[in-house]
């Protein structure tokens, strides 16, 4: 509301000369007194409704406004502006998009536009590489907010907006309820307009994504957007790629924010210059992520093997973190494993990225040391590294005891070797792991189905359960409590094995098989028919030699309980049989082969028990203790 006071000046007494000096000169100054209470406000104007140009409208109603704006303005009306409006069907809700990418947008045009705003909202507004200026980004920022024209917002390659910009996007941030998702990349926000965005994001608003890659962050920028956000309880997703962001005071910021920050969900730091040093920081931060943090990618910032260490000391502690990508980082394989240790101790990795990580065969082994422990990794991208048979026969071989890893993505084509004959062994190998791949895929279709069954029975139980009547509850109360908590029991065991989450990146299990080899047969290994304390048999060797630097012979020796030897015989028949085998109706034989590595104890012989990597007189055995 506004309000107008009375406001009176007394005039001086008429008796008082009109000039002169001395005492005459206090009478001739003026007074301001104001009126009674009741007599202050002397009227009220009722604030503007946003929307009382959108009641009942119609597309023509639009088209004729936006016209008539864009003559009165003198500009250019904008073609895909008109487009667009003419294909709107429905007016009463959110509309998918109003896209202008590209477009030239003066002052002009974006004042003409809020004819637009005020009678329709999207779902999202694509602004990105329209020019904008201050004035125009001002503008459109201020109508945004206003009208609440969008849910998503991009503003990105605008590098004109300037700090009157910015200014206004912040206000946009800070006052706008239904704004969800910035993406503002390569728009850049420098010293001077930092603070505002800063500010609006100490306060929990609506908005949970935000896009800042390129926008040359480092140093006091991310200092006061870090500050902020450790107040900030909606951001669920935060990307700083490409902002050269430095191992020393940028990581130091990043690390104190995931001390204080449990809400953020995605870290996205690729391509900038984190190094060791910053991984430092990074870990002391993650070790404190307990819940919250569930993605971080690390690609492409020169890390070492030295920054492995930090990591593997942070994992055991993160209890949240499901995606991690070391992408195009000089880990190596003495960095695998210091990984290693880490990632076994670890019980939430569900996703692990070293796509071009300079691994060879020594550390695909300390890889699949790590795929034989785990009862939950789902996707390993192992792609741009040079793994020859010796690591493909390690791979193949955690396969054998891994029931959960739908997704191994390799070089499709096989790495050269001197002996031609090792050529056509990697195609096998190849075809061996997406066939493990596949049987994951069909097993973990099978528990979910049973998942489900259970699931169902339990409610069905309980919904008879509540139709009895009193007299049959009194009689037979303990058989169905009996029943309800057997099923409940069942459920909660095989709901610990995360099958949900399995079958969610098995959708992408089918795209990466299309063009590879065609799969042959893996049998499936029942690892709950190994004899607890059975002696180790001789067992089988098999020899592979891959003359490379320095005549490197791998050795990958199979040592076998004789249960499991006499069991492997009669499985090597075919994936045919094993699916026949399985179609048994019952739970037990769908669930024995999915639970039985998580149940294997340190003192029960493994069906993968030794890999050994000799080279001339040195040896690297990894024994029954590793896997």
């Amino acid at each position: 509301h506004y309000i107008t006071p009375h406001m009176h000046s007394k005039q001086p007494p008429e008796d008082v000369p009109a000039s002169g000096s001395g005492a005459g000169s206090k009478h001739r100054s003026k007074r301001v007194t104001f009126p009674s209470d009741e007599d202050i406000v002397s009227g009220a104007v009722e604030p503007k409704d946003p929307w009382r140009h959108a009641q009942n409208v119609t597309v023509e109603e639009i088209l004729n406004a936006y016209r008539q704006a864009c003559q009165k303005l003198n500009c250019k009306p904008i073609p895909k502006v008109f487009k667009q409006i003419q294909d709107l069907k429905d007016l009463t809700q959110r509309n998918e998009c109003l896209e202008l990418k590209g477009e030239k947008l003066d002052y002009r045009s974006c004042e003409s536009l809020e004819e637009v705003f005020k009678r329709v909202q999207f779902k999202v507004v694509d602004l990105e590489q329209t020019n904008l200026d201050e004035d125009g980004a001002s503008a459109l920022f201020d109508m945004i907010e206003y009208y609440e024209s969008a849910t998503h917002l991009n503003i990105s390659s605008n590098k004109h907006i300037g700090t009157r910009g910015w200014q206004a996007a912040a206000h946009m941030m800070r006052k706008t309820s239904s704004l969800q998702y910035l993406d503002a990349r390569n728009t850049p926000l420098l010293d001077h307009s930092a603070p505002f965005v800063a500010r609006a994001l100490r306060i929990s608003g609506s908005l949970s994504v935000l896009h800042l890659e390129n926008t040359g962050i480092s140093g006091r920028p991310l200092m006061l957007l870090a500050t902020a956000l450790k107040m900030n309880m909606n951001l669920r997703e935060l990307y700083l790629a490409e902002n050269k962001l430095n191992g020393l005071q940028d990581s130091a910021q990043l690390g104190n924010l995931l001390k204080f920050n449990y809400n953020i969900q995605i870290l996205d730091l690729r391509n900038n210059h984190i190094l060791d040093s910053g991984l430092a920081y990074i870990c002391e931060g993650l070790k404190e992520q307990r819940k919250g943090l569930v993605t971080l990618v690390l690609w492409n910032n020169q890390l070492t093997h030295n920054g492995m260490g930090y990591l593997a000391a942070a994992l055991p502690f993160t209890q949240s973190l499901e995606t991690l990508n070391l992408g195009h980082n000089a880990v190596g394989n003495e960095g695998v494993h210091k990984l290693k240790d880490g990632l076994i101790a670890n019980r939430s990795i569900l996703r692990l990225g070293l796509a071009s990580t300079k691994l060879s065969c020594e550390g695909a082994v300390a890889i699949a040391e790590f795929i034989a422990e785990s009862p939950r990794i789902l996707r390993l991208d192992m792609r741009e590294n040079e793994i020859k048979t010796g690591g493909l026969m390690a791979l193949t071989l955690a396969f054998k005891v891994n029931t959960s890893l739908l997704r191994l993505d390799l070089d499709r084509e096989p790495k050269k070797e001197t002996v031609k004959s090792f050529i056509e062994t990697q195609r096998a190998l190849l075809a061996d792991i997406q066939n493990g791949c596949k049987r994951n895929f069909i097993l973990a279709k099978e528990k979910e189905e049973t998942e489900q069954k259970m699931r169902q029975s339990v409610s069905m139980a309980e919904i008879a359960t509540e139709d009895q009547t009193q007299e049959d509850e009194d009689a037979s109360a303990e058989k169905p409590e009996e029943e309800n908590t057997t099923g409940q029991g069942d459920t909660t065991d095989e709901d610990d094995s995360d099958s949900d989450t399995e079958d969610e990146d098995a959708a992408e299990e089918p795209k990466a098989s299309g063009n590879t080899t065609p799969p042959i047969a893996i049998p499936a290994i029942n690892a709950s028919s190994a004899v607890p304390g059975a002696p180790a048999s001789p067992g089988r060797c098999i020899s592979v030699s891959s003359p490379g630097r320095g005549h490197k012979i791998f050795m990958v020796t199979r040592v076998e309980s004789p249960p499991e030897q006499q069991q492997m015989t009669v499985l090597a028949k075919g994936v045919s049989e094993r699916a026949a085998e399985s179609q048994t109706p019952t739970q037990t034989n769908i669930k024995a082969p999915l639970d039985a590595p998580s149940n294997q104890t340190a003192s029960e012989p493994s069906t993968l028990t030794a890999l050994l990597i000799s080279s001339n007189s040195t040896s690297i055995l990894r024994g029954p203790q590793a896997l």
